[in-house]
């Protein structure tokens, strides 16, 4: 019966390779051994509004919340690094690597639907179920058991060869398959360069993330304004970020993946202005099966707002203009901060056109914060400001 244990395992392993899983490994399905730990951070309220996990906390407390009577769990790596990203520009915004293709929920769980009839036909009578960052599972705690790597400082699951460019995906199964070893080592030593390259310090300690200060966060999750402490920490970055990883030494020799449907659709940055001239159907074509699409209409143009005024895009003030009168009052806000920043004449009358016409008395009072907090006189590059 062993040998037959091993002979299952080793097939569903060469299985999950075909398909395009690396790295791969196997660990028994127990209670995270760092769950606590988890608990400690949803009550610090790192989550922020990601309300999801206060709601399943209890759920990632045992793998039998996934699947009942599971056994083992086979633990999946998926690479995403293709290209390098080109140079940004003044105008467009960069996008996070794992957002430049198809939404890699889709692609991945084609694959984990062939890997769970593998096993059920290797493994007659089993169950199986394949996720991919939506069940609530702690994957980068399984992934260490099953041998995949190491939890790094920036909170990322790092493999020697691959380093962190990996989505994770798990296969759950009642069948008792042969488990790896866990990897025991830690190999970021001494290393603090993803805490120090934060640009909001959102890596509170090293393992610690403080999700609410996190651009990825706050560029995708967050669903109403970004606090203005941030907004110029934004710098370029339209959708999350990757600074952490992008600083990260195990990540300088990682290969290159030639998967088509991760490959850039847009370009590793996007041109910001004509968003503003989009209609619903046009984001709805465009990002729907994109991991942007996650931002929907609103925190996109919010984020393409924060962008451009960060770069103080002259270019942008007919756009901005534009989004003043947007339905939305989250766009609305950050168009009239975005017009601030750039601060020409023509944006900052902008802003105060809008102040007198404006519905929403938040709006009309962000409005009123943003240039009573510009420099008096705002001095512009159409020369100062006339009264």
């Amino acid at each position: 019966m062993a040998i037959d244990r091993e002979q299952i395992t080793r097939q569903i392993r060469k299985a999950a390779e075909d398909l395009g899983f690396s790295p791969v490994g196997v660990c028994s399905a127990v209670e995270p051994p760092h769950f606590s730990f988890f608990v400690e951070w949803l009550d610090k309220g790192f989550h922020g509004e990601m309300e999801y996990l206060e709601r399943r906390r209890q759920a990632y407390a045992h793998p039998r919340s996934v699947l009942e009577g599971v056994r083992t769990i086979v633990m999946l790596g998926f690479p995403y690094r293709t290209v390098e990203p080109s140079p940004g520009a003044v105008g467009k915004g960069r996008i996070s690597r794992y957002a430049w293709g198809q939404d890699y929920h889709h692609l991945i769980r084609r694959k984990l639907k062939s890997l769970e009839q593998t096993v059920k036909e290797l493994c007659p009578g089993s169950e199986a179920r394949g996720v991919v960052d939506t069940a609530p599972l702690l994957e980068r705690e399984f992934a260490q058991l099953a041998g995949l790597g190491w939890i790094g400082k920036n909170t990322l699951l790092i493999n020697p060869r691959l380093g962190s460019w990996l989505f994770l995906a798990a296969l759950l199964t009642t069948a008792d398959l042969v488990v790896d070893r866990p990897f025991e080592a830690n190999h970021c030593g001494t290393c603090t360069a993803c805490l120090r390259a934060c640009p909001t310090g959102a890596l509170v300690a090293p393992y610690v993330l403080d999700a609410r200060r996190c651009l990825s966060y706050l560029t995708i999750e967050l669903r109403g304004p970004i606090p203005q402490e941030w907004r110029s920490s934004v710098d370029h970055w339209f959708f999350g970020c990757d600074i952490c990883q992008e600083v990260c030494p195990w990540n300088r020799r990682a290969p290159a993946s030639g998967e088509p449907s991760l490959m850039p659709r847009w370009g590793t940055h996007i041109e910001l202005i004509e968003l503003f001239e989009w209609s619903d159907e046009q984001f709805r074509a465009a990002f729907r099966d994109m991991p942007l699409w996650r931002a929907k209409r609103r925190g996109l143009l919010r984020n393409a707002a924060i962008v451009l005024g960060n770069q103080r895009c002259t270019g942008a003030v007919a756009a901005l203009t534009r989004g003043l009168g947007d339905s939305d009052a989250v766009v609305r806000e950050a168009c009239g901060w975005a017009l601030v920043e750039i601060g020409t004449q023509d944006a900052v009358l902008a802003v105060r056109a809008r102040i007198e016409r404006e519905p929403d008395p938040w709006v009309r009072d962000q409005l009123i914060r943003h240039l009573e907090g510009a420099v008096p006189s705002i001095v512009c590059r159409d020369g100062p400001e006339k009264a």
